[in-house]
C-alpha cells in the first residue's frame, strides 16, 4: 500500500470554504487521506514511501470538470465560428457516425491528460462508448462519473440500463448516471421511458438544458413548458440530478431547481464560444442551488482548463448582474472543486479530510502571477493558470509532476493515435 507524506504546505481543505491551514501536513494510506492538519498533532511513527516537501505550495482539493465530452478530442478547432445548430449538425454529428471501435478511447486519453494539467482529478463526461471510455480512464487511474447522452438516434434505454448495472459498483474509479442528450433531440416517449427507468433506479437524471433561446422557444411551441418545467413534469427530477449550461432559465425553473434538490452546471468557456448566452449564477446560488462548473467538450471549447472557466464565471457573472460583487472568488473556487464533487455523487471526493479519497493537487505560489500573496483563493480564481498546476492526485496516485504524466501510456502514443483518428475521419477544411 502506498503511503505519501506530503509536509510544509498551505492547505485549503474545503472543509469550510475556503480558509487556509499554515505550515500543514497531509498523509495518505493507499487511496485515501490518513490525516490532513497541523504537523503538531500528526501522528507519529509512521513509515512513508514518499515525503514531499511542498515547500509553502497549496494543496487543496482536485478540480472536478462537471460537463465534458472527453472523447470529441478529435474534433478540437474542425468547426470553430459557426452558431451551435450549424455547428452540430454540419460539422460534429457526421464526423461522429464516422467513429470506430478504439477511436473514443485514445481521445479520452488525450482529454485525461489536458484535465491533469489543469488540475482536475474527475470529469462528468457524456459521450459515446461508455466502456471505452471506461477503460480509457481506469488504465490512466482517473476518476471518471458518466452519463448517458441518449437521443432519438443513439443510446436507448436497454443499453443505458445495461451501462448502468455493468459499469457502477466495478472500480471505485468509473461510475454512470442516467441522461439525455437534450429535450430537442428526444421525443417525449423516449424521456417517459428513462423517466421511467429512473425510478426503477431512484437515480438521478441529467441533460443539456436551456442552453440557447431557440431550444427554450422549440420547447415551449412543442409542449407550452420550458425544457426544465417539461423534464420536470415527465418526473425526470423526482430522483435529483441537474442540468448542463442552464442559461436561458426562468424563475419557476430556478424554484424548480431549488425545490428538487438539482444542481446547475454552468459551461461558460463554450457558451461564450458559441454565443449562447451567460447563465444566471448569482440567482442560483442565491436561491440555494447548487452550482459547479464545466468546461464543455474539446469541439466546443475548445481547451479544458478549469482556470479559465472559474476566471470566466466570477467575471462573466458580474459582467450580467452589472456587479462588481455579485459573485466572489471564493464561492467559485468552491463551485470548481467541492460543487463539483457533490454534483456528480463523489461526496469521498469534495474536501480534504481523513477517510476520503487522496483526489488533491499542488499549485506553485512561486509562479510570478500568484504573487504577493494578499488573498490565496482569490489570486487562483483571478490570476491564476494551468502552468501553475505543479502535481495531480488520484485516489492516491500522483498522475501528474512537474510537465511528466504517469498514467501507464506513453504521451507520445497517445497523441499520434488521436491525430490519426482526426485525419482518417476528415479534416476540416482550411476555410
Amino acid at each position: 500500500m502506498n503511503r505519501i507524506r506530503i509536509f510544509n504546505a498551505n492547505i485549503i481543505t474545503m472543509n469550510e470554504g475556503c480558509e487556509v491551514t499554515e505550515d500543514a501536513v497531509l498523509t495518505t494510506d493507499g487511496e485515501r487521506i490518513s490525516y490532513v492538519g497541523s504537523r503538531q498533532d500528526e501522528p507519529q511513527g509512521i513509515k512513508y514511501d514518499r515525503e514531499i516537501d511542498a515547500k509553502g505550495n497549496i494543496i487543496m482539493p482536485g478540480f472536478k470538470n462537471a460537463h465534458t465530452h472527453s472523447g470529441m478530442t478529435f474534433l478540437r478547432s474542425y468547426a470553430d465560428d459557426l452558431p451551435l445548430d450549424r455547428w452540430l449538425n454540419e460539422s460534429i454529428f457526421p464526423r461522429e457516425a464516422k467513429l470506430r471501435d478504439g477511436d473514443i478511447y485514445w481521445c479520452t486519453k488525450l482529454a485525461i491528460m489536458e484535465y491533469l494539467t489543469s488540475g482536475i482529478t474527475a470529469c462528468f463526461d457524456m459521450y459515446l462508448k461508455p466502456y471505452e471510455i471506461a477503460k480509457a480512464a481506469e488504465e490512466c487511474g482517473f476518476r471518471c462519473v458518466q452519463v448517458g447522452s441518449m437521443n432519438n438516434f443513439s443510446q436507448s434505454l436497454e443499453l443505458q440500463e445495461e451501462w448502468y448495472n455493468e459499469i457502477n459498483g466495478k472500480n471505485p474509479l468509473s461510475s454512470y448516471m442516467f441522461g439525455y442528450h437534450a429535450e430537442y433531440t428526444c421525443s417525449k416517449e423516449l424521456l417517459e421511458g428513462l423517466s421511467e427507468l429512473a425510478h426503477k433506479y431512484n437515480a438521478p437524471v441529467w441533460g443539456h438544458n436551456s442552453e440557447t433561446e431557440s431550444e427554450v422557444k422549440g420547447c415551449m411551441d412543442r409542449h407550452g413548458m420550458t425544457p426544465v418545467e417539461f423534464a420536470d413534469s415527465l418526473g425526470l427530477y423526482d430522483n435529483g440530478g441537474g442540468g448542463y449550461h442552464c442559461v436561458y432559465v426562468s424563475e419557476k425553473d430556478i424554484e424548480i431547481f431549488r425545490s428538487r434538490g438539482l444542481y446547475a452546471v454552468t459551461n461558460p468557456g463554450s457558451n461564450v464560444k458559441l454565443a449562447s448566452g451567460i447563465a444566471p449564477v448569482s440567482k442560483f446560488l442565491k436561491a440555494g442551488v447548487g452550482v459547479a462548473i464545466g468546461t464543455d467538450g474539446p469541439a466546443s471549447n475548445n481547451c479544458l482548463d478549469m482556470f479559465r472557466e472559474m476566471f470566466l464565471t466570477a467575471g462573466l457573472a458580474k459582467l450580467k448582474e452589472r456587479d462588481a460583487s455579485a459573485l466572489d472568488a471564493n464561492e467559485v473556487l468552491c463551485m470548481a472543486a467541492a460543487g463539483g464533487a457533490r454534483a456528480m455523487g463523489l461526496n469521498d471526493c469534495d474536501c480534504l479530510d481523513a477517510g476520503k479519497y487522496a483526489d488533491l493537487i499542488m499549485i506553485d505560489l512561486t509562479r510570478p502571477e500568484m504573487q504577493p500573496i494578499c488573498n490565496l483563493s482569490k489570486n487562483i480564481v483571478y490570476s491564476g493558470s494551468k502552468a501553475d498546476v505543479k502535481m495531480t492526485m488520484v485516489a492516491g496516485k500522483i498522475l501528474y509532476e512537474d510537465g511528466r504524466f504517469n498514467i501507464g501510456e506513453d504521451p507520445e502514443i497517445i497523441i499520434h493515435e488521436v491525430n490519426k483518428v482526426n485525419k482518417e475521419i476528415g479534416e476540416p477544411s482550411k476555410a
